[in-house]
């Protein structure tokens, strides 16, 4: 796990494995508290959505960052990953037993999407409310 400089945006690299998605939660939390947002809520179900869908269907390293938009001040949460598949919501299934995460991310958030890497793999983002 390491930051960058201060001067960056600070990000979180992460092995893919269980582990992830907690520490991923932490990142975000810690982020919240130094600019005084009590209410983590959203962006902890956030964090841990993506990173878990990185960790189960994304490739290698998973790398998280969290900022605010400079043009409108809103929280983006970022998830990279080496994977070429792209996370995309699914059908309702009321079988499944997973699945959901997705549809239910999507409701709380302003937008979300997903955006190729040019050196391979993806972003997945989340602009928060």
């Amino acid at each position: 796990m390491r930051t960058a400089p201060v001067s960056e945006v600070p990000e979180l690299v992460l092995d893919p494995t269980g582990e992830a998605p907690r520490l991923a939660r932490r990142f975000l939390a810690e982020r919240f508290a130094e600019w005084g947002i009590t209410d983590d809520y959203v962006g902890r179900l956030v964090v841990c959505e993506l990173v878990t869908n990185s960790y189960r269907h994304g490739e290698g390293p998973i790398v998280v960052r969290v900022f605010q938009d400079e043009r409108d001040g809103l929280i983006v949460v970022e998830v990279w990953d080496g994977g070429e598949g792209r996370p995309v919501i699914q059908p309702d299934n009321y079988a499944a037993t997973s699945g959901r995460g997705l549809a239910l991310m999507a409701e709380l958030v302003q937008g979300w999407g997903v955006r190729p890497l040019k050196e391979g793999g993806k972003v997945t983002w989340a602009k928060l409310r």
